[in-house]
């Protein structure tokens, strides 16, 4: 049984990340400072080191020098992402940004394991790996799905990940886009060099520059000192992209030059310099709408779409609601001491009915709640809350069948084969400009709240305030 220490001054994300790892059949022990992991342990005895980056004392890199035969993965918040990259030059085998999600820290820790295993640490950045034998390098055993959809995005997974390709990923929020373009770089032969992964819409629109290319001393106010990008520091490696859509104009010209010619410019540097980096990108936005509206370049869309891997959302895949409500209420009433937990065949029901427009996540919250409220080792329907469908959300029947003027003149290909999200977010990109939200909001048949609430599901900005 592999043996893991967790170092974490926090003791609720300490024991949090114990009893997850516990649970998953690891020997675990923890610490809450170097010192202490060195006092209590002999960090050279693990297999795994798993550090917050910020500790008291000395910080969670210092364990890469006092335990160099044992790999270290660093936790990071997002506010220290760029030394979490430092870290990785450090010699760390990867870095986790705060707040993980629970199948990505599981597919981490396998994947970081396996690599242990089967090659000696000292070969790892030169030698090759053989992921045909590495048990989270699979799709499947990262990305849970059994129904046919899901086999078809696993397929295509196996077949684009070993090929520089650039690949796109579209999906819904929260159907797990970054649990593919994980299962991308692991199945690739990049899999040893880092999986930088970088949310766009998380960074201020001021500082996206300066965070994917880095800075010189003096660039700007503030740059104290110079900074190596997250671009570069994903040289060898991928890098994900997640929320593309989000990128300002500058950055999208920017980044197209890294995909076209392979080099990038800090900002303030009159010098370029050669990257070798696989791009993965992700968005659930319409990107091709937005090449329309002129807010995103249509030469960077067209770089990006060379192999397009759509993660279907939830409602689309029946067959797998229950197995992932299993997973989770396994998962969830293990944490919480209720390991006996099982949904009631009307609970099942509701689970099957619902359309889940949070997709998988929505899935996850919804049980973790019922595990919470539970009080018996049944969980009814209404400890799940699925009593609300959205239903002043629906697309009215006249929009959907092109009665609207403006979805009459929209282009055939997109009138006939598009969903009712692709009807939503295409209305109201073409007519936001000429409409106040009241008007929109009176043309699609619902409520200004529901027309808000969509915009911020869908990710679609608003282009002007409105006083209505």
């Amino acid at each position: 049984m592999p043996r893991i220490l967790i170092v974490e001054d926090e003791e609720i994300i300490r024991s949090a990340v114990r009893k997850l790892l516990q649970h998953a059949g690891y020997d675990v022990a923890d610490a809450g400072s170097v010192e202490e992991a060195e006092q209590s342990h002999d960090p050279d005895d693990f297999d795994l080191i798993i550090s917050d980056l910020r500790l008291p004392g000395a910080p969670g890199t210092e364990l890469i020098n006092r335990a160099p035969n044992t790999p270290v993965l660093i936790m990071t918040s997002y506010a220290s992402l760029r030394s979490a990259v430092d870290s990785m030059k450090m010699g760390a085998v990867e870095y986790i940004a705060k707040p993980f999600d629970h199948d990505e820290m599981l597919a981490a820790v396998e994947n970081i394991l396996a690599r242990k295993s089967g090659t000696p640490k000292e070969t790892t950045t030169d030698a090759q790996p053989d992921i045909t034998d590495k048990a989270g390098s699979d799709p499947a055993s990262i990305m849970f799905g059994q129904c046919e959809a899901m086999h078809k995005v696993f397929t295509l997974i196996r077949k684009v990940a070993p090929t520089e390709t650039t690949v796109l990923i579209q999906g819904e929020s929260g159907t797990g886009k970054e649990l593919a373009a994980r299962a991308l770089h692991l199945l690739s032969p990049r899999a040893a060099k880092p999986l930088i992964s970088v949310n766009c819409a998380a960074i201020p629109e001021s500082l996206i520059e300066s965070e994917l290319f880095g800075h010189e001393k003096g660039s700007f106010t503030g740059a104290v000192s110079a900074r190596t990008g997250l671009i570069e520091a994903a040289d060898g490696g991928s890098l994900f992209l997640d929320e593309i859509g989000e990128l300002p104009p500058e950055a999208q010209s920017r980044l197209l030059r890294v995909l076209q010619e392979g080099e990038i410019r800090k900002v303030g540097s009159t010098q370029s310099r050669q990257v070798d980096v696989r791009m993965i990108a992700a968005t659930h936005r319409n990107l091709k709408a937005m090449t329309r509206t002129g807010d995103f370049r249509e030469d960077l869309y067209y770089r990006l779409n060379v192999m397009q891997v759509r993660i279907p959302p939830l409602r689309e895949r029946q067959g797998d609601i229950l197995g992932l409500a299993a997973r989770f209420l396994h998962r969830q009433g293990g944490k919480m001491g209720k390991p006996h937990l099982n949904l009631s065949p009307e609970a099942m029901r509701a689970l099957e009915r619902h359309r889940w427009p949070g997709n998988v996540r929505e899935l996850e919250n919804a049980i973790e709640r019922a595990t919470i409220l539970c009080d018996s080792d049944l969980i009814t329907p209404s400890l799940l809350d699925l009593e609300y469908e959205g239903g002043d959300e629906d697309i009215p029947q006249t929009l959907v069948e092109g009665n609207n003027e403006q979805v009459r003149s929209r282009e055939p290909e997109s009138s006939s084969d598009l969903s009712l999200e692709d009807y939503f977010q295409h209305f109201v990109l073409e007519n936001q400009d000429k409409m106040s939200e009241t008007e929109l909001a009176q043309k699609l048949g619902i409520s200004r709240k529901s027309l808000w609430e969509r915009r911020q599901r869908l990710g679609i900005p608003r282009k002007k305030a409105s006083g209505n």
